[in-house]
């Protein structure tokens, strides 16, 4: 007869351990990264507001001009105006603010032109008839380098430029002054960096997101320092978009030579309106400071 087998005994359960979900580094910077990314993103289309219609144009005051159309290195075709002044006059290269385009610039065109100088300005990406989008700050910089790339082409050399930023077009002047010297630096409506304008503006957007995830540092003070070329600051003192402080900070930091004007009643970039005279006669007298462009203002006022 068969025998019947023994039974083993069974195996006894392993004690209970509940599980640990454990977060593996690699998972862990991912959703670092996703996060930093989408508050860059929030951040950046907060900051940045382009404006794509044009209201008018130097046509509508009698004024001649081109409109002209060239291509940054990375294939962006962008749109400019070209304003011709009087022969030996230095030529001003405006950088306009966020938020407007072209014709939001008339003013500053019309009352820079009467003082003979030749004038352009352009749009950047996604801005007025400007093709692509920017959304980072190195596109506000390939912007202008192929605006200067274009400005070449047509024969002015730094040399003969005078760049004149305002408020966040400031910022692109100054490092395209770092990147070659101009005849001189205009800034008006400058801020100390994007940091402390998103403090200024709100200190809780700030310490929530803004302290991770600003990706504009358009960072103006530390940059000032190293400019190396003439600079006048303008600034009006009831500026309700950036503090006329941060101009004083910009100055203080500033090497010579260097003026600073500031706008009794001016508000942000609208201190031509504001005081007029006031506005031209500072320009007046800081090109007189420029000992190239000085020269040549003083030969053509002989001639």
């Amino acid at each position: 007869m068969p025998v019947a087998a023994t039974p083993r005994p069974p195996t006894p359960s392993p004690p209970f351990r509940p599980r640990c979900h454990r977060i593996r580094p690699l998972y862990l910077l991912t959703c670092c990264a996703l996060l930093f990314i989408v508050g860059c993103a929030m951040l950046n289309r907060y900051i940045l507001v382009p404006k794509q219609n044009l209201t008018v144009t130097p046509a509508r005051y009698g004024i001649p001009y081109q409109e002209v159309w060239f291509k940054t290195r990375d294939g962006v075709e962008l749109n400019g105006w070209f304003l011709p002044g009087e022969p030996g006059r230095p030529l001003v290269l405006l950088f306009h603010g966020n938020a407007g385009n072209l014709s939001d610039n008339l003013g500053y065109l019309r009352l820079l032109r009467g003082s003979g100088l030749s004038l352009f300005i352009f749009d950047y990406r996604g801005f007025g008839r400007s093709n692509g989008e920017a959304f980072k700050e190195k596109d506000f910089y390939r912007d202008a380098r192929g605006a200067l790339a274009y400005l070449g082409q047509q024969g002015w050399s730094r040399d003969r430029i005078i760049f004149f930023g305002q408020s966040l077009g400031a910022a692109v002047a100054l490092q395209m002054a770092l990147e070659g010297k101009p005849a001189g630096l205009v800034m008006e409506g400058s801020f100390t960096s994007m940091e402390d304008m998103v403090k200024h503006v709100s200190r809780l957007a700030y310490f929530t997101v803004g302290w991770w995830g600003i990706s504009l540092s358009f960072d103006n003070f530390h940059k000032i320092a190293r400019a190396g070329v003439p600079l006048l600051l303008i600034h009006g003192d009831r500026d309700p978009v950036t503090p006329v402080e941060m101009s004083r900070r910009l100055f203080l930091r500033a090497g010579s030579p260097k003026m600073i004007h500031i706008i009794a009643g001016g508000g942000h970039c609208d201190a031509y309106e504001v005081a007029p005279a006031s506005y031209l006669a500072v320009w007046q007298s800081y090109l007189l400071a420029i000992p190239a462009v000085g020269t040549a203002a003083a030969s053509s006022d002989r001639s």
